[in-house]
């Protein structure tokens, strides 16, 4: 692998040139204004991953945005490693947060600043430079497909669609994707569960029209107040979620789990001071790493109604709203949990207003193995590159493919991630460390060496 640091090192400003050209591209899918944009960042994508070696590459149509398609078939006989990814990224708002601006790559104290920079085009994009450098290399030692899409952050709603349509074209022998972190740059690690998902919105109307808070004020129903009293009845004093059914189906893990879950190397100090927060929060009873990884949640990810602008303006709104997120663990069903949502809050409901439900979208939690061969690849990879062996842990965040993959192609999922929790995923100053970024690249080359192995 010495060589393959050497030419690494010596592609280094080229590699990242060629990542900020492609984070300069505002590919936000949940922004219709930015449809030009996705797709410019899937052709950008197309072509580089031709550059780098592909023997066939092709923008596939879906519904909705298109999928990048590529493969190199070196040997049938070979094994064949699927990398899953996306381009597409989360809205950069609040847009006054940001240091720099969102997409124009600023490199602060070895970091990346931009919209994407870890999730996840900075990852997928290491894949891209492996296979570039096994080619160079003449190193092949895995058959390998990319399927790279546009609509990861908005619930991959034709996805499911694609797999089943390709389930020929995207066989492979295991499924490998970097969307996840590290556990710190110092001791690596790999992601075994992910949480599942929930995706809602809440909408209370009250009144025809704004009215004026001094003439109908305590007369009439509010409904950001009626919003804001439906959502605090959503948790009791314990932390728990208070929706009859929620826990029903959540798996509940042994004593010996738990305790190897918390072994791993985790500072609570460190953790509060890199927030800025005095104490951590949450469901009574579980440690830190236990409620990001093994406990579903809820929580209101965006709430607004009546005036927000600058200054006073006394109205009682017409309209209140709110989105609300659910992390699910193994066995709850997302379908499920929407329905006992949907019902809890429309039953709760005063006759004072009207409340509509939506449903956004959803996914299932996944755990994956930890002794096949693929799973020691990844382990022998990160022994190789980084001299330690990778602990295994549980990510609170969800990847609803890694479910799909499983159930539609029965493959199972290495997530190999080289983010950090730090890095600000979905927040202003999104940054990936430029280490992260390189090493990821020799380390995904070593794994495709242990594999083919």
């Amino acid at each position: 692998m010495s060589n393959v640091k050497t030419i690494i090192d010596s592609n280094k400003e080229r590699y990242l040139s060629e990542l900020f050209e492609l984070l300069r591209i505002p590919s936000v899918s949940a922004d219709s204004r930015h449809k030009d944009d996705v797709r410019r960042t899937a052709v950008f994508v197309q072509k580089k991953l031709q550059d780098a070696g592909a023997g066939h590459v092709e923008l596939m149509e879906t519904g909705g945005h298109p999928i990048v398609y590529g493969e190199k078939i070196v040997d049938p006989k070979k094994p064949t490693v699927l990398v899953y990814g996306h381009y597409d990224v989360q809205p950069p708002d609040p847009l006054d947060l940001w240091t720099s601006p969102p997409f124009e790559p600023t490199v602060k104290d070895g970091k990346i600043y931009a919209r994407g920079s870890c999730d996840d085009k900075g990852q997928v994009y290491m894949h891209i430079k492996a296979l570039e450098i096994m080619m160079q290399e003449k190193s092949m030692h895995c058959n390998i497909k990319f399927m790279i899409e546009g609509e990861e952050e908005v619930g991959s709603a034709n996805l499911g669609a694609f797999v089943k349509a390709n389930k020929n074209k995207l066989k492979a022998d295991v499924i490998l994707i970097s969307d996840t972190a590290l556990i710190s740059l110092n001791q690596p690690s790999i992601t075994v569960g992910l949480r599942g998902l929930s995706y809602m919105e809440v909408q209370v109307t009250g009144p025809n029209r704004d009215l004026h808070s001094g003439v109908y004020g305590g007369a009439v129903a509010n409904p950001a107040n009626v919003l804001a009293s439906m959502i605090a009845s959503l948790h009791d004093e314990k932390g728990r979620v208070t929706i009859p059914g929620f826990y029903n189906d959540v798996a509940e893990l042994t004593s010996a789990d738990r305790k190897a879950l918390n072994n791993a190397p985790f500072d609570l100090e460190d953790y509060k001071k890199d927030l800025g927060i005095d104490e951590v929060s949450g469901e009574k009873g579980f440690t830190t790493l236990e409620r990001t990884g093994i406990r579903p949640t809820l929580d209101v990810n965006g709430i607004w109604g009546g005036y927000t602008g600058e200054g006073a303006k006394t109205v009682l709104p017409s309209v209140a709203s709110a989105k609300i997120s659910m992390r699910l663990v193994p066995n709850q069903k997302p379908d499920d949990i929407t329905a006992l949502f949907t019902k809890h809050i429309l039953s709760i409901a005063p006759k004072t207003v009207k409340v509509k439900v939506t449903a956004h979208h959803g996914g299932e939690a996944a755990v994956t193995p930890t002794d096949s061969a693929a799973f020691m690849a990844a382990t022998r990879a990160f022994e190789e590159v980084w001299g330690k062996t990778p602990i295994p842990t549980r990510d609170g965040g969800s990847i609803p493919i890694v479910a799909l993959f499983k159930k539609e192609l029965g493959l199972d999922t290495v997530l190999m991630g080289f983010g950090l929790d730090s890095d600000a995923l979905h927040s202003p100053n999104e940054h990936y460390g430029i280490k992260n970024f390189l090493i990821g690249i020799e380390t995904i080359v070593a794994f495709h060496k242990h594999f083919g192995a």
